[in-house]
């Protein structure tokens, strides 16, 4: 039957069987169109999400930042110059025994350990004090221009003794004490003690008790065993007013006479002594007797002129350095280059506010060669901003847009760039700990310097170039210096022989 002769029926049914599919086909494109506006509304909501989060970091990154600001400054005060810098004495001690033995481990750990402390005792905490060798000692003390006076503190055996003046055997030297006489050598062997340091309690600095006025003397605090000794030999010295020779490391610092018996336990070096000579003769009798006799085998004193200028010259070179590399950064990357800027001046405070914290726990001390490591790692920071704007510009040529460019080419920048650092790590870690002397402190800012490049990575550089992808950039790509770099990626995106915006054609 032709559609002339069909009923009105069954042109009616037609009709419905051709608009059905019709119908079907907008409820598709309706449901499609509520699909992709639920997209929308979820994508801004991970935006706002993802923007909030990055404002998180970035804030913190301040309250950071105002910390290491707080910590370092003035630098000048606040992180500890080395002896190549701020001049000083480094010396190296030579360890012996008297029987001519040598010296075992525990002898020079305990000897080093000793040295130590009576450094710091000196005031000098930033001094280093390590152990070379099987016998010798290096000692390398800041700001400190007398290597004699030095080690005459630091390198004095510390063997304190008490001995009666009737049982010294020298005769030449009973005479010269008797005279009155001071620092009067003994010989080896010629007297008996009754009594020796290890009875010491505490020390203290007083004024001498002696009728000359402005000397001072070391007072000292016998323990219970120490005062019953004492005790005994003054009660049998008070009636002939007999003396009593206090020697260390076998010289006679003082001889006084007993004029009454002394049982409190509290006795007084007296010997005419400076402030500064009664400190050093309590630092050595605080830290203890070495184990081991100490000579300077070696030693060098440097000018704290030479160690500023050579200071300046790096801190210029360093100046210099940065300088340039911004002026690269701004002719090259232009308003992208303000983030690497942002990125060097973020290292550079957490990096100083480091070293401040580290110094001031005495922990680091700056040298030439650490200077050095700072200024390798200074460029290796720009190195690593300049590979996250590059692979951010490659993703932007490729065709994804400003946000999907600042997500996937961050990361790929940042994961490239923790490779390297990784390596470098691993190689500063070894200096430091494998190498000695100047050389550890050159593997220690080289360390923290990759460690402070990673933290900027993660904590401003990322966050930062993902925020203002989220608008600020494509409002002015011209000026971030990204508009070339986006119309690449469009016309890659347009099908062939279309035209693109700003008349590209993709041939």
């Amino acid at each position: 039957m032709s559609s002339t002769q069909k009923t009105g029926l069954e042109r009616w049914k037609d009709t419905q069987g051709e608009d059905a599919p019709s119908g079907k086909k907008r409820g598709a494109a309706s449901t499609k169109a509520g699909e992709k506006g639920a997209r929308a509304v979820s994508m801004s909501a991970t935006a706002k999400a993802a923007a909030k989060k990055h404002v998180g970091v970035l804030i913190g990154l301040l309250v950071i930042l105002i910390a290491c600001v707080v910590a370092f400054w003035p630098p000048a005060t606040k992180i500890t110059q080395g002896l190549d810098i701020q001049g000083g004495v480094s010396v190296i001690l030579t360890a012996s025994k008297p029987d001519g033995s040598a010296p075992t481990s525990d002898d020079m750990a305990t000897a080093t350990s000793i040295v130590q402390n009576r450094v710091n005792s000196l005031g000098a905490s930033e001094a280093t004090v390590q152990q070379q060798g099987t016998n010798s000692i290096l000692v390398q003390i800041p700001g400190a221009t007398d290597a004699d006076t030095a080690v005459e503190t630091i390198g004095k055996t510390g063997m304190l003794e008490f001995v009666r003046l009737d049982q010294i055997g020298d005769a030449d030297a009973l005479a010269k004490i008797q005279s009155g006489a001071e620092n009067v050598e003994l010989k080896e062997g010629t007297y008996t003690a009754f009594m020796d340091g290890s009875s010491i309690k505490s020390t203290s600095i007083g004024q001498s008790s002696q009728v000359t006025t402005g000397y001072y003397a070391v007072n000292l605090e016998l323990d219970d065993e120490g005062t019953k000794e004492f005790a005994e030999v003054t009660e049998e010295l008070v009636a002939t007013h007999g003396q009593i020779a206090i020697v260390l490391d076998g010289v006679v610092y003082s001889a006084p006479s007993v004029q009454s018996a002394i049982t409190g336990g509290e006795v007084q070096i007296t010997g005419d002594f400076t402030l500064e000579e009664a400190n050093a003769l309590k630092t050595v009798l605080d830290s203890g007797s070495l184990p081991v006799t100490l000579t300077m085998s070696e030693s060098r004193v440097v000018g704290p002129t030479l160690g500023q200028d050579s200071l300046a010259e790096g801190i210029f070179a360093l100046v210099v350095g940065g300088a340039i590399v911004v002026a690269y950064l701004f002719f090259f990357y232009h308003g992208m280059g303000l983030l690497t800027f942002g990125s060097l001046a973020v290292f550079a405070i957490v990096y100083l506010g480091i070293l401040a914290v580290l110094s001031h726990f005495g922990a680091f001390a700056l040298s030439l060669p650490g200077l050095a490591g700072m200024v390798l790692t200074t460029g290796t920071a720009a190195d690593s901003s300049i590979l996250v704007l590059e692979r951010f510009r490659e993703e932007l040529r490729m065709g994804k847009s400003v946000r999907q460019a600042s997500v996937s080419g961050v990361s790929h920048g940042i994961r490239t760039s923790l490779d390297a650092d990784v390596v470098t790590l691993v190689s500063a870690l070894a200096l430091f700990f494998v190498a000695v002397g100047q050389v550890k402190g050159f593997g220690l800012t080289l360390a923290l310097g990759t460690l402070c490049d990673i933290f900027t990575m993660f904590c401003f550089k990322a966050p930062a170039l993902r925020l203002l992808a989220m608008g600020t950039i494509q409002k002015n790509p011209k000026f971030w210096g990204v508009k070339d770099d986006i119309d690449e990626g469009e016309a890659r995106k347009a099908p062939r022989g279309a035209s693109v915006k700003g008349g590209v054609a993709h041939a």
